[in-house]
């Protein structure tokens, strides 16, 4: 596993590693990467989805078939679509998002890779997610896999954090800092 493994449950990671297992058995792990990250967009972009997989107060029933017209409707068929359907009826969707990220830590270890998440107070442009890749991979020696997510409250900088390291330049924490110093100066 790669470093930030423990950022997802064990039950997350049992789906994930199965999932993974059957999706090189069939070749088909590319295939499955785009439709968990179509599903992870998903999640990311839809409070109802949220709330879909994560409210207890839904049947297994209602969750399966809710999911189901949902990956219908976004054309995702095959292991992925018979994944959440499986998850839903054994009333186990809430390990959705942690199994989509467990499944993407194992096939970025496959492939070499680490993972970056990395926060800015904006979009980074595709220069510069270029010019991050490549100052990771110099400092990291391996190919970083780039999360970027955009939170406007750290006014600047950027946030990166790869496994459990963690470079905060945002102009927020600095602004904290510097509080944080004028208190115990007074």
């Amino acid at each position: 596993m790669t470093d930030h493994s423990s950022s997802v449950s064990g039950v997350a990671k049992r789906y994930a590693s199965a999932l993974f297992e059957l999706a090189q058995e069939t070749t088909s792990l590319e295939a499955v990467e785009t439709d968990l990250t179509a599903f992870r967009d998903m999640l990311k972009d839809s409070a109802d989805m949220k709330r879909l997989v994560a409210s207890p107060v839904f049947s297994a029933e209602e969750q399966e078939n809710a999911i189901g017209a949902i990956a219908d409707k976004a054309e995702i068929t095959g292991l992925v679509g018979n994944f959440v359907r499986l998850l839903a009826r054994n009333r186990r969707l809430f390990v959705l998002p942690g199994a989509i990220a467990g499944f993407m830590e194992m096939l970025a270890e496959q492939r070499g890779e680490v993972t970056a998440e990395v926060v800015s107070a904006r979009a980074l442009s595709d220069e510069h997610l270029a010019e991050l890749r490549k100052s990771l991979k110099a400092s990291l020696g391996k190919d970083p896999a780039i999360e970027a997510t955009v939170d406007p409250s750290i006014l600047g900088g950027l946030i990166v954090k790869i496994g459990s390291r963690m470079i905060d330049t945002s102009i927020k924490t600095k602004l904290n800092s510097i509080t944080t110093r004028l208190k115990e100066a007074s």
